[in-house]
């Protein structure tokens, strides 16, 4: 019983240290989201340094814009426009998750790949 509970604390301790160590939007940067708004998939690479870029379905479109991740939302400003979505959590790559933008727009995102965080190398 002793050893179970030691294991739980254990295994705890390491969840609490891994979460503590995400900084928001560390996964994507110099990664490519898919965005899927209305029926259209857009790919956004996130660069390091706060650029994104935001390709239409074919590729023939390219929107310049910048990005943030703070105080738990993730933000996407071009010339023309601006969205803020809710951000708490990481992503994982191909996973996809639906966020409704400060706007009212429901976009479901999926990171094709994710960057490797502090202390997840093996």
């Amino acid at each position: 019983m002793l050893t179970k509970l030691a294991s739980a604390l254990v295994a705890l301790a390491m969840a609490t240290a891994a979460s503590a160590q995400w900084v928001p939007g560390m996964e994507i940067s110099g990664q490519q989201v898919q965005v899927q708004t209305n029926g259209v998939l857009n790919t956004v690479t996130f660069d390091p340094g706060g650029v994104a870029h935001i390709s239409s379905p074919t590729g023939a479109t390219v929107v310049d814009a910048t990005w943030t991740a703070a105080d738990g939302k993730l933000c996407l400003q071009t010339a023309n426009t601006s969205d803020c979505y809710p951000y708490r959590a990481p992503f994982t790559a191909r996973r996809p998750v639906d966020l409704m933008s400060d706007c009212g727009v429901m976009s479901r995102w999926t990171a094709l790949s994710t960057a490797v965080a502090p202390g997840e190398r093996g």
